[in-house]
């Protein structure tokens, strides 16, 4: 009878173990997303909920800056965040990241080998990608005539209130440090306060900011040319071919955006189960369909080439998706400058407080 007994014991408690997910934790049916905007599709969303039965709540955010701002003031309930290469840095210098079991996410062999082991996050100890791009300048041939090849001719007064910039200070002030020969990531005062003066002198071209739809304006014509994404100038170029996207001589940026969980997350077996979905080829095709920057994931490219040959002939042939060897040769990434941020923090709200 005791042998029965325990035995009755053993299979209850061994019932309940799988119910929990093996581990004595239920598994998780949420997950909080927290994301840029115009930058997840519902398509993948919907498709994760629909294969996991895990429902998905998207928050947006429109810059690195106001994720952090977020997350060090204490933000918690967030499973997923989409931070860039720069921010992946100081997150992970703050312990705002949780280390990641690479085992859960095996698709993480899909990546290009290129885009492995990234200096911000070796190892991919706390991060995996999700897409990369760069931002330069996007130009409507159609209503600008002339060769543009510089940044500097932005600044003529032919194109008042014709220019987009991205609301995005780490870019914008990296632009003009560029344009003035400096290096994008410049920490030096004399040098950060002449880029000051020249981007105080191009605020009259500058008809608006903008980091969530620059190509709004532009497909409008209420802009001619800007600073923008490369995903926001692939978008643009599909609706009107005029619209092109070139690295002047004075260099451009590129970035690495990537899937993390933020410290503390409630349901990190949730976002474990979401990045190595989103690494599937099939599903990393939906993101790249709707938002075109460039894709990290090998696998996906070869399968649209395979599956929907115009997609592939239109990502391979523009410079917004797949940039050519000498663009990306001038094109400098943004890094974390540490103290120096007070002082870019400072020029930029002095310049747009004048807006």
């Amino acid at each position: 009878m005791k042998v029965y007994r325990l035995f009755t014991i053993l299979v209850l408690v061994s019932l309940f173990l799988a119910a929990c997910g093996g581990g004595g934790e239920a598994e998780s049916k949420e997950l909080n997303l927290y994301g840029w905007s115009e930058y997840v599709p519902q398509a993948l969303l919907d498709k994760f909920t629909e294969e996991t039965g895990i429902a998905v709540n998207y928050d947006t955010y429109s810059s690195n800056e106001e994720l952090m701002a977020k997350l060090q003031a204490g933000a918690s309930g967030y499973d997923v965040i989409i931070p860039s290469d720069y921010t992946v840095s100081i997150l992970k210098n703050q312990n705002l990241l949780e280390e990641l079991d690479l085992t859960q996410i095996p698709n993480l062999e899909n990546i290009d080998p290129q885009l492995k082991d990234p200096y911000f996050d070796p190892g991919h100890k706390f991060t995996i990608p999700y897409q990369w791009g760069t931002t330069a300048l996007v130009i409507d041939t159609g209503k600008v005539t002339q060769p543009i090849t510089t940044w500097e001719q932005i600044w003529d007064p032919a194109f008042k209130e014709r220019v987009v910039m991205l609301d995005d200070e780490r870019e914008v002030l990296g632009t003009v440090l560029m344009t003035l020969g400096y290096d994008k990531n410049s920490t030096d005062p004399a040098q950060l306060e002449e880029a000051k003066q020249k981007l105080q002198e191009l605020m009259p071209n500058i008809r608006l900011f903008d980091s969530d739809s620059p190509k709004t304006a532009l497909l409008a014509g209420e802009v001619w040319l800007g600073l923008t994404w490369n995903g926001e100038a692939s978008l643009a170029h599909m609706e009107n071919p005029d619209i092109q996207y070139i690295c002047p001589e004075e260099g451009c940026g590129i970035w690495y955006d990537n899937l993390a969980i933020p410290k503390g997350a409630p349901h990190k077996d949730a976002a474990l189960k979401f990045m190595n979905f989103v690494l599937e080829p099939a599903n990393s095709i939906l993101i790249t369909k709707e938002f075109p920057y460039s894709n990290p994931n090998i696998k996906a490219i070869e399968l649209m080439q395979t599956e929907d040959p115009a997609a592939y002939e239109a990502y391979i042939n523009f410079t917004g998706t797949n940039p050519p060897a000498d663009f990306i040769q001038r094109a400098q990434p943004v890094i974390d400058i540490g103290d120096a941020t007070t002082l870019w923090d400072q020029i930029w709200t002095e310049v747009k407080g004048g807006e």
